[in-house]
């Protein structure tokens, strides 16, 4: 049932390498785990079952919960069958707190250990595009009743999913959030990772502590609770977590309240938390290694890095269509200095002081600049969208839609013809693929970039 796309004539190569590698590596996995998926459980000696799509089956062949949220809106539309089982494997990691884990290999056992810690919720990305879809009438009827069965089934796992985010990744002020996690000791990392969050070296507050506010978190937690209020509202004895999740929802798009908490004077949105620019990698002669020194200016305030994170209420639709806000955000993405580029939209704007700079003394910047397609598809459908609604920056909206998704498209098929890959993400400079190459995991999105398909 997958949807027809239109595609340039030295496009469709590309569209089926896509669609072919994303399929070809869904697998069925199976190991006994460390990780306790029962609560108070032994974390030994557990069998834990997947079916999952990979990031890229010869470099990250594994399930990784972020990833696969992106993954399945391209699978969906392939086989709503499929895509119902992947994500109901996942949901059954779910332990006793409600807890999923990463990833079911046990390759970064620092994360995938910390029950505390969790990727983020993007599987809801996929839940609310089927939702979407059968309000749109676009499955058949025997479709249609077997996702009704399924969103029945998996209400439980999702309601204790987001309950685990609710309780164990608030922040102090109420409606915010934070990723947990984040090494407060650290003196080897220029900005300690924030390696729950998927965007790892994304900067954040240069001293993580409890007051720490993450902007996309909270939006994350915006896109959860109004997609388990939507699926509430189809089963009658729901009544209860409906308006609960609904009364939730309406918290976290509370616009007023997000410019209160994340917004700049200037118009744009950010972490909130205590932070410092006067910092650096030296080398320590006690030491005998690169280590981070602070020179000072440490301030509690927001976290002043225009990027992926800035740009999540706009690629969550949560501004309204007439505020001078979003004008601001359209000036950001298409400004050549900050974060336009002839490729994508960079991770990190070339203005922060962070941008390209090395997290450790071996550490490449991975999420400081380089171009990645599931952040680029969130821009796009956002785009798409405020260009379709009314309002003073629609026309606007349109003009840098197309100019966006022309050079997405252009460079991945480029980068493809030349060398045989799509890749893990572009480097903004040049757009050359960098990282794991055959990466058709959310690099694949770019056929639904093609087929102008978004959630």
């Amino acid at each position: 049932m997958f949807l027809p796309v239109q595609l340039q004539p030295e496009d469709p190569s590309v569209g089926k390498v896509a669609i072919a590698n994303m399929l070809g590596g869904i697998g069925y996995f199976h190991e006994q785990s460390e990780i306790g998926y029962r609560k108070n459980s032994d974390h030994k000696g557990m069998q834990a079952e997947l079916f999952t799509a990979v990031p890229s089956k010869p470099f990250f062949p594994w399930g990784v919960l972020w990833d696969e949220g992106f993954h399945q809106l391209l699978i969906w539309r392939w086989d709503i069958r499929i895509c119902l089982d992947i994500i109901g494997h996942w949901l059954d990691l779910i332990n006793g707190d409600g807890w999923i884990p990463p990833q079911l290999s046990m390759v970064h056992k620092d994360v995938a250990r910390h029950l505390t810690s969790g990727n983020p919720p993007s599987l809801f990305l996929a839940i609310r595009d089927i939702h979407d879809g059968m309000k749109r009438n676009i499955f058949s009827e025997i479709e249609r009743n077997e996702i009704m069965d399924f969103l029945e089934q998996a209400f439980v796992h999702l309601d204790a999913w987001f309950k685990w985010f609710n309780t164990t990744q608030s922040g102090k002020q109420q409606s915010s959030y934070f990723w947990h996690g984040r090494n407060s000791t650290t003196i080897l990392q220029l900005n300690p990772k924030t390696l729950s969050s998927g965007l790892d070296d994304y900067p954040r507050a240069s001293h993580p502590n409890q007051a720490e506010r993450h902007l996309d978190l909270r939006c994350w937690m915006f896109l959860a609770s109004s997609c388990m209020h939507s699926i509430a509202q189809l089963f009658d004895n729901y009544s209860v977590p409906e308006k609960e999740y609904g009364s939730t929802a309406n918290l976290l798009s509370n616009f007023e309240l997000l410019n209160k908490m994340h917004r700049s004077k200037y118009g744009a949105y950010f972490d909130f938390g205590k932070d410092t620019e006067k910092v650096s990698l030296v080398w320590s002669e006690d030491k005998q290694e690169v280590i981070r020194n602070v020179s000072g200016g440490l301030r509690l305030g927001l976290v002043h890095h225009i990027g992926y994170v800035s740009l999540f209420p706009f690629m969550l639709k949560i501004l309204p269509s007439d505020s001078w806000i979003l004008g601001k955000q359209l000036d950001f993405i298409s400004n050549r200095s900050i974060l336009w580029s002839d490729y994508g939209i960079r991770s990190l704007a070339e203005t922060s002081s962070l941008y390209m700079k090395r997290n450790t003394q071996h550490d490449t910047p991975y999420w400081r600049g380089p171009i990645w397609m599931n952040m680029n598809y969130m821009i796009l459908s956002a785009l798409y969208h405020y260009s379709k609604v009314d309002g003073p920056y629609r026309d606007r909206a349109r003009v840098i839609y197309d100019g966006l998704r022309d050079n997405l498209i252009r460079n991945v098929v480029h980068n493809y013809h030349k060398t045989g890959f799509l890749w893990e993400y572009y480097d903004q400079r040049n757009g050359r693929g960098k990282g794991a190459r055959m990466f058709t995991g959310w690099t694949s999105l770019v056929l639904l970039i093609m087929a102008e398909e978004y959630t």
